[in-house]
């Protein structure tokens, strides 16, 4: 399996086969004397900006902090022996409603687009 080719970008679904968002980071064990380990992959814009350099990632994490709290300042992991299956999408076992994954899009929900006449 290549990493980059087969599971960057790609689309993330939970068990119920709810989109999640797109794999936009891979956070990798280094061992001593043996081959790189994935561990988990991580999701949000936090992730996507650090692929364009440090800057970027910093900038993103520092505005993330400061709309919605630290607790959004990193990106969101999911640890690799949570999947289930790597097809077309890559399904991981785990219910989506039971985490923070969607807290940006549920607020932006809430607070600007709920606000929005005829919306």
């Amino acid at each position: 399996m290549q990493l980059l080719r087969d599971i960057l970008d790609k689309q993330v679904v939970d068990r119920e086969q709810v989109k999640i968002g797109k794999v936009d980071g891979l956070v990798a064990e280094l061992r001593l004397g043996k081959p790189p380990r994935l561990v988990a992959v991580e999701l949000g814009s936090i992730a996507l900006a650090r692929r364009l350099g440090a800057r970027p990632g910093r900038w993103t994490a520092q505005l993330a902090a400061k709309l919605s709290g630290k607790r959004q300042a990193r990106p969101h992991r999911i640890v690799w022996n949570k999947v289930r299956d790597i097809g077309v999408d890559i399904e991981f076992d785990m219910d989506v409603r039971r985490t923070k994954i969607l807290a940006w899009q549920h607020w932006l929900r809430d607070h600007v687009v709920g606000r929005i006449p005829g919306a």
